[in-house]
């Protein structure tokens, strides 16, 4: 039963990304050029991740899911250096690819070559992070 519950979490997740325009790299960069042909229209898409995300925090305080396990605790409110490397890096390469890694898999089957060579090289980062990782903890951070 758990797989089925996931299996239309992931269909409904990758439909919305389908409907919502992040599975067309045009419509991303589109929205990411601020001083040029801007696009505003994710702007709603990032609302409608936002504010029903917000809700969902409050509403999983000190609760169980039905399904086993625990929610994940809200993200730690500091910035730290692996969170600004990381979203550096992940700005990067969606601003490159206009795509992220969730549209990057829903749109792997229709992508072409460069949708498969972005997934290969998102896994590859993937692999690498933690080595990265341990590098950036093992080095003094700068004052």
């Amino acid at each position: 039963m758990r797989n089925l519950y996931a299996l239309v979490a992931g269909a409904l997740f990758g439909a919305g990304l389908l409907l919502s325009g992040m599975t067309d790299t045009r419509k991303v960069q589109g929205w990411l050029d601020i001083f040029g042909d801007w696009d505003p229209t994710l702007a709603f898409v990032m609302g409608g991740a936002i504010l029903p995300m917000a809700v969902a925090w409050q509403l999983t305080r000190g609760r169980k899911p039905l399904m086993g396990g625990a929610f994940p605790p809200p993200p730690e409110p500091r910035l730290g250096r692996s969170l600004v490397i990381g979203s550096v890096m992940f700005g990067m390469g969606w601003g490159l690819t206009g795509l992220c890694p969730g549209p990057a898999v829903a749109s792997a089957s229709f992508g072409g070559t460069e949708g498969l060579v972005f997934l290969a090289a998102m896994i590859s980062g993937m692999a690498l992070a933690p080595y990265a990782k341990r590098r950036l903890d093992a080095s003094p951070a700068p004052a």
